[in-house]
C-alpha cells in the first residue's frame, strides 16, 4: 500500500487542478477600504483548505495502519475456509443460473450436464484459457465465444487472428489480393465467419448488452437476464435459462404431440423429447407397391427388405431381385431391327423405341468438305482433298488428303518462348519449351524460395514442414510451412488432484501454471514413503465432519478426532492450533494485548472526533464575530465608522494574528497526534 504523501491528489507537493486557489474579492471589515484584498486571500483561505487536505490524508493513513495491524494476524487462514466460501457462492449463482429451467422441468437437471461443464470451468482456476494467447482469461477482460463450439478467446487476440487469417489467404495470389472477401476459421473448431463477423465489440453471451459490468454474483461475462436464444433444434421456443456460456440445454417444454405412425392420441411429452412410438405396426404401403411395412411405429419407413421376381429394362430376362432395387439390367445388345431394315439395334439392355439408324442420316466424307445422302448399306469414301482439319496445337491445319482417323501431331519447327518468358527457342510445335532457370521468388510462406524450373510466376504453396515451436512449448507446428502465427496446440494435458481421481482437462502448455483441482472423493489407499507398501486407510466418516485417519480397520470409528483445527479470539489476533476432539470444549479469550490494542484504537477515534468538534466549534465562533461586526458596522454614521474602523482594524489585525497562530497550531497538532497513533501502534 503506498504512503498518503504518495496518493493521487492528496499530501503535501501534489494537488489536483481543481484544488488550486483563484484570487477572489472579500469584503473586509471597512466596507472594501480596510478590508483584506484579493492578495491577503490565500493566509486565509489556501492554508484552511490545504489543512483539511492534510488531515484528511493523515486520518486515512492512520485508520489504514490500524486496519491492516488488526487484520495482519488473520491473513494467513486455511485456504479450505475460502474454498469452502468460494463453492457455496458457485453453488447459489448456478442456482440461479437455472432456476428457470429446473423450474419447468420439476427439478431434473440431466439436461444441463454440457452446460454446467462449461460453467464449472469458468469458476475453475486456469481451467478457461485462451488458445491464442495460451493465458487465462478472466472475468475482468473483453472476450469473444465461438457459436460453433463456445469456446472463450480474449477479444484484441480473435480480432488480431481473424485480421492475420484473411491477409494470410488472400496473399496467396498476386492477382485477388485484397479484392475477395474470404472467410476466417476459429482457433479451435475451424468453423468459418464471414469478414462482417469480426468482433468488434465486447458483448454478453446472449448478445443484449455490450460491455457488461463485472457482477461478483452473476457469471462472468454475463448480463443476468434471460437467455432468450432460438433452441436447435428449431422447435419455436427458446432459452430459459439466465444468459450462460456453452450451449443452450434441450427444450424442457411441455407439448401434446402423436405418436410417429399418427395412430395413436397425443400425449404430453417434453419438447426436446417429443418423438414416441405407440408400437403398434406401421401397416403403409412401401415403394415397391407389393408389400407393406411390418415394423413397429416409426417416423419413415425403410426400404423394402423382401425379395420378388423383376423383370430387366429391356424385358427379355426376369430374376429374383430385391424390391428396394427394381430397376436392372441384364447387359445384352438390344438386337432389335432398325427402320432401315438393314441394321440392329447396338444399344445395350434399354427401355422404350430403339434410336434410328445412325447411317440413314445426311452423312460426309473424313474431312467433312462432301456431302452424301448414299443408302445406309453403302460407306463415303475420302473427296481426294487436302485434311485441313485443325491440330492439337490449334495454330496449324493437316495437310495430309482426306482420311479417316485423326491426324497426326504438328511437327512444324516454330520459334517458342519458354513459360518464365526469359528464353526463346525453334523447336516443334507440339513441344512445350522449358528453360533451366530456377525461380528465385519466395512462395508464401515468406521464408523458402520456390526453386521451380521455368515458373511462370504462379509459385505453388511451399511443401516443407513448419516446425515452428508451438505457444505451448511442448510441441511444433505440424502444419506446411506457413505465413502468420500458427494454430494452438490441438493437445490437452489432465491436472489431477493429490489421489488422482479428480481430473481437469486444461489446453497444452497450461499445466505448469494450473492449481490442481480440489479433490470431493475421499482417499482410499495411499503408499508408505519407507516401505512402498499400499496401506488402506479408513474412509465410514465422524460425527465432526472430518473422516478418520486410521489405516482400515473393523468396527465402529473411534469418535475422538485427531485433526487439527484453528480457534482465534473474538478480536482474531490470537490464533491457536488444538486437536478436534477437546476444541469444543476450548474457547479462546483475548488477553492484556488485544484489550490495549482495542482500547487506543478507541482513544485515536475518540480523539479524532474531539478535534474535529473543536474545530467545527472555532469555525462557527468565527462566523458569529463576523456577523457581529457587520451588524455593528451598518447603524453608524460614516465618522464614527471610520474612527471604529481605525479601532476594529487593530482589533483586525489581532485577530488575523490569532487565526495566523491557528492555523500553524493546528496542523502540527493533526501532525503530533498522528506521530503518537503510530507510535502506540507499533508498541504494541
Amino acid at each position: 500500500m503506498e504512503p498518503a504523501w504518495r496518493q493521487q491528489g492528496r499530501g503535501r507537493g501534489r494537488s489536483q487542478e481543481g484544488n488550486r486557489w483563484r484570487p477572489t474579492q472579500r469584503e473586509g471589515p471597512g466596507g472594501g477600504r480596510g478590508g483584506r484584498t484579493a492578495a491577503e486571500a490565500p493566509h486565509g483561505v489556501a492554508p484552511q483548505a490545504k489543512f483539511e487536505e492534510i488531515r484528511k490524508s493523515n486520518q486515512a493513513a492512520a485508520q489504514r495502519l490500524v486496519e491492516s495491524h488488526v487484520s495482519s494476524s488473520s491473513s494467513d487462514e486455511d485456504d479450505d475456509d475460502d474454498r469452502e466460501r468460494e463453492d457455496g457462492k458457485r453453488g447459489q449463482i448456478l442456482a440461479s443460473t437455472f432456476t428457470t429451467y429446473t423450474d419447468q422441468t420439476g427439478g431434473d437437471a440431466t439436461g444441463l450436464v454440457r452446460t454446467g461443464q462449461y460453467l464449472s470451468d469458468l469458476f475453475q482456476s486456469g481451467a478457461l484459457t485462451c488458445l491464442i494467447c495460451i493465458a487465462s482469461v478472466k472475468r475482468t477482460q473483453q472476450v469473444w465465444s465461438c457459436s460453433s463450439c463456445f469456446s472463450l478467446f480474449h477479444l484484441p487476440c480473435i480480432q488480431k487472428w481473424a485480421k492475420d487469417s484473411v491477409f494470410l489467404v488472400s496473399s496467396v495470389t498476386d492477382e485477388d489480393f485484397g479484392q475477395k472477401q474470404h472467410p476466417w476459421p476459429c482457433p479451435k473448431c475451424r468453423a468459418e465467419y464471414p469478414p462482417s463477423a469480426t468482433p468488434n465489440r465486447y458483448m454478453c453471451y446472449c448478445g443484449k448488452l455490450q460491455d457488461p459490468p463485472a457482477d461478483p454474483w452473476l457469471v462472468p461475462h454475463s448480463c443476468g437476464s434471460v437467455c432468450q436464444k432460438e433452441l436447435r433444434p428449431t422447435c419455436g421456443h427458446t432459452c430459459l435459462l439466465l444468459c450462460h456460456p456453452g450451449p443452450c440445454p434441450p427444450c424442457p417444454k411441455m407439448v401434446s404431440v402423436t405418436c410417429m405412425c399418427g395412430k395413436a392420441k397425443p400425449l404430453p411429452r417434453r419438447c426436446s423429447n417429443k418423438a414416441w412410438s405407440c408400437q403398434q405396426q406401421c401397416g403403409k404401403l412401401l415403394p415397391c407397391k407389393q408389400h407393406t411395412c411390418s415394423e413397429p411405429c416409426h417416423t419413415e419407413c425403410r426400404p423394402c427388405p423382401r425379395v420378388s421376381v423383376q423383370s430387366c429394362i429391356c424385358g427379355k430376362e426376369e430374376a429374383e431381385r430385391p424390391c428396394a432395387h427394381p430397376q436392372w439390367s441384364c447387359g445384352q445388345v438390344c438386337g432389335s431391327p432398325l427402320p432401315c431394315g438393314n441394321h440392329t439395334c447396338e444399344v445395350v439392355c434399354h427401355d422404350g423405341v430403339c434410336p434410328p439408324c445412325p447411317r440413314s442420316i445426311s452423312r460426309t466424307c473424313p474431312c467433312g468438305k462432301t456431302k452424301s445422302a448414299l443408302p445406309c448399306t453403302e460407306e463415303v469414301m475420302p473427296c481426294g482433298d487436302t485434311c485441313d482439319r485443325r491440330l492439337s496445337c490449334l495454330k496449324h491445319t493437316c495437310s495430309m488428303r482426306c482420311h479417316r482417323g485423326s491426324c497426326e501431331t504438328c511437327r512444324q519447327e516454330v520459334e517458342k518462348e519458354c513459360r518464365c518468358g526469359k528464353h526463346r527457342k525453334l523447336m516443334p510445335c507440339h513441344k512445350e519449351y522449358l528453360c533451366d532457370s530456377k525461380c528465385p521468388k519466395t512462395r508464401s510462406c515468406q521464408r523458402h524460395q520456390c526453386r521451380r524450373k521455368c515458373c511462370p510466376g504462379n509459385c505453388p504453396p511451399c511443401d516443407q514442414s513448419c516446425g515452428r515451436t508451438l505457444g505451448c512449448r511442448n510441441h511444433k507446428c505440424p502444419s506446411v510451412c506457413h505465413q502468420g502465427s500458427c494454430y494452438p496446440c490441438p493437445e490437452t494435458v489432465e491436472v489431477r488432484c493429490s489421489c488422482g481421481s479428480t481430473v481437469l482437462v486444461v489446453p497444452c502448455g497450461r499445466e505448469r501454471s494450473t492449481k490442481p483441482p480440489r479433490c470431493k472423493e475421499p482417499c482410499r489407499c495411499l503408499t508408505e514413503p519407507t516401505t512402498d507398501r499400499l496401506v488402506l486407510f479408513c474412509s465410514l466418516q465422524l460425527s465432526c465432519g472430518h473422516r478418520c485417519k486410521q489405516v482400515c480397520h473393523p468396527g465402529e470409528c473411534e469418535d475422538r478426532c485427531q485433526q487439527k483445527v484453528k480457534l482465534r479470539c473474538p478480536c482474531r489476533r490470537i490464533k491457536k492450533e488444538l486437536l478436534c476432539c477437546v476444541s469444543a470444549q476450548c474457547v479462546v479469550q483475548c488477553d492484556d494485548t488485544c484489550r490495549d490494542q482495542q482500547r487506543r484504537v478507541s482513544q485515536l477515534k475518540e480523539a479524532e472526533q474531539q478535534a474535529a468538534q473543536q474545530e467545527e466549534q472555532k469555525k462557527l465562533q468565527e462566523e458569529l464575530e463576523a456577523f457581529e461586526k457587520r451588524q455593528q458596522r451598518g447603524g453608524r454614521r460614516g465618522k464614527k465608522r471610520g474612527r471604529r474602523g481605525e479601532a476594529d482594524g487593530e482589533q483586525g489585525s489581532g485577530g488575523r494574528w490569532g487565526r495566523s497562530l491557528a492555523l500553524i497550531l493546528i496542523p502540527l497538532g493533526g501532525a503530533l497526534l498522528s506521530a503518537a497513533a503510530f507510535y502506540l501502534l507499533n508498541t504494541a
